[in-house]
C-alpha cells in the first residue's frame, strides 16, 4: 500500500515539473520577442499574485467565520450544559432532602416503637408478683422451729 502512495507521489511530482518545464520552453520558444515575453510573464505573475492574495484573503475570511461560528456554538452548548447541570443539581438536592425527611420519619417511628416496648416491659415488671424463691429472714427460723418440734418418729398430724 505504501508503495502505491510512493509511486503516485513520484508520478505527480514528475507531472508537475514536466508541465512547468514545458510552459517555460513554450514561453521561450514563442514567436514573441524577449522583451514582450518578459513583459507578458511579469503581467501574468502580477495577476497570479493578486489572485493568490484574493484567494488567501477569502480563505482567511472563511476560516475566521468558521472559527467565530464554532466559538458561538461552543459557548451556546456550554451554557446549555451548565443549565442542565444546575437543574440536575437542584433535583438531586430536592431528592436528598426528601430522602432525609423520609429517613427521619422512619427513625422517629422506630424510636416510638422502641419506647412503647420499653414502657410495656417496665409496666409488666411493676405489675408482676415477685418470685417466691427467696423467703424473708424473719420467716425462715420459724419454719425450722416447727420441724424441730415434731419428732422424726412421730406420726403425721391429721389435717383438720
Amino acid at each position: 500500500m505504501a508503495d502505491n502512495d510512493s509511486d503516485f507521489g513520484v508520478f505527480l511530482a514528475g507531472f508537475i515539473v514536466g508541465g512547468l518545464v514545458g510552459a517555460a520552453v513554450a514561453l521561450i520558444m514563442a514567436p514573441k520577442s524577449g522583451e514582450e515575453t518578459r513583459t507578458f510573464i511579469k503581467e501574468k505573475s502580477i495577476v497570479l499574485k493578486d489572485e493568490a492574495m484574493k484567494s488567501t484573503e477569502e480563505a482567511r475570511a472563511k476560516a475566521e467565520a468558521a472559527l467565530t461560528e464554532a466559538r458561538t456554538k461552543a459557548e451556546k452548548a456550554t451554557a446549555e450544559y451548565r443549565e442542565k447541570a444546575e437543574e440536575l443539581a437542584k433535583q438531586a438536592k430536592v431528592q436528598a432532602e426528601d430522602l432525609k425527611k423520609r429517613g427521619q420519619v422512619i427513625l422517629d417511628e422506630q424510636k416510638e416503637k422502641v419506647e412503647k416496648v420499653v414502657e410495656t416491659t417496665k409496666s409488666r415488671r411493676k405489675v408482676a408478683p415477685k418470685p417466691e424463691t427467696e423467703t424473708p429472714a424473719s420467716e425462715a427460723p420459724a419454719a425450722e422451729e416447727k420441724q424441730d418440734e415434731t419428732p422424726a418418729d412421730a406420726p403425721p398430724e391429721p389435717a383438720a
